[in-house]
Parts: structure tokens; C-alpha cells; sequence
């Protein structure tokens, strides 16, 4: 299991497609906040509400001065798909070889169904402007979550 990052530590950096194809990094983001959010796949009900969650909330997040990038295993062209169908609006970035996940503990030992299995944990990191790590959540929940993370940063609804 990777070790799990704890806040005012510095954030791991990445370099990762998007669903176009095109490259994003974390060093795209310097100077500015952002929230880095792990989830396990595309188009399944969890990630369809949190992903639409953070596209209906971006707006209010960037006034409050953050940027959102999902990142997920699944390939640039699922991600395509994704974005298409539930009318996203935050990059969508794919970390197929799982490098990043692990780099920032968002995969390891989980329960599904009873069973302990390796698999992505649905987490959350918010990146200071100067690249460090502010909230590190990890398991969170998909629904609501949104709602949370505001009110863990102070922001009103």
C-alpha cells in the first residue's frame, strides 16, 4: 500500500493526458489552488454524481480561487465519453499505469463487499498555490462531498 500524504507536505508533481489526448500537469497549476481528486472509474453512479458535483460547482470554486482536475485509470477515450455524456466542464485526466495514484496513496488495500481487495481510494488533495498539500482526504464519500470539502475550507455554499 503507498503511504498516505499528510497536509504541508509537497504535492507530488504529474504530467498526465487528458481526455483529448492532451498533456496537464500539476505545474500547469503554479501560483493558483487546486483540488486533485482521485476517483475509481468512469461513467459508474459514484463518479457520474462527484464528477458532476465538481463541473456544477466550478464556478463558485474559482471565484473562491481554486481550480478541480479529476484524474482516474480509465483511458483519454473513456474519459471523452464521460465528459460527452454527463456535459463535464473539469479536466479529466487518465493515469492508466496508476503511477500518480500510488504517489499520492489514492491506491492500495480497500473493503468491497466484504472483501479486502487493491483498488483506488476515492480521495481528495487541495494544493496550495505554492504546491503544497493544505487537506489530504482520503475514502471519502461521493455524494455530498463537494458540499464537505467547502465547508472544510471555509467556503460558504
Amino acid at each position: 500500500m503507498s503511504d498516505r500524504l499528510e497536509p504541508g507536505e509537497k504535492a507530488p508533481a504529474f504530467s498526465l493526458p487528458d481526455d483529448t489526448g492532451a498533456a496537464v500537469g500539476l505545474d500547469d497549476f503554479a501560483g493558483r489552488k487546486v483540488i486533485v481528486y482521485f476517483y475509481p472509474a468512469a461513467m459508474t453512479p459514484g463518479c457520474t454524481k462527484q464528477a458532476c458535483d465538481f463541473s456544477e460547482s466550478i464556478e463558485s470554486l474559482r471565484k473562491d480561487g481554486y481550480e478541480v482536475v479529476g484524474i482516474s485509470k480509465d483511458a483519454p477515450a473513456k474519459l471523452a465519453k464521460f465528459r460527452e455524456r454527463d456535459h463535464l466542464t473539469i479536466p479529466l485526466l487518465s493515469d492508466e499505469d496508476l503511477s500518480v495514484h500510488r504517489a499520492y496513496g489514492a491506491y492500495g488495500e480497500k473493503k468491497l463487499y466484504g472483501k479486502t481487495v487493491d483498488g483506488v481510494l476515492r480521495s481528495t488533495f487541495v494544493v496550495d498555490a505554492d504546491g503544497t498539500i493544505s487537506h489530504a482526504l482520503y475514502n471519502v464519500k461521493a455524494t455530498g462531498h463537494v458540499a464537505k470539502l467547502r465547508r472544510d475550507l471555509g467556503l460558504a455554499d
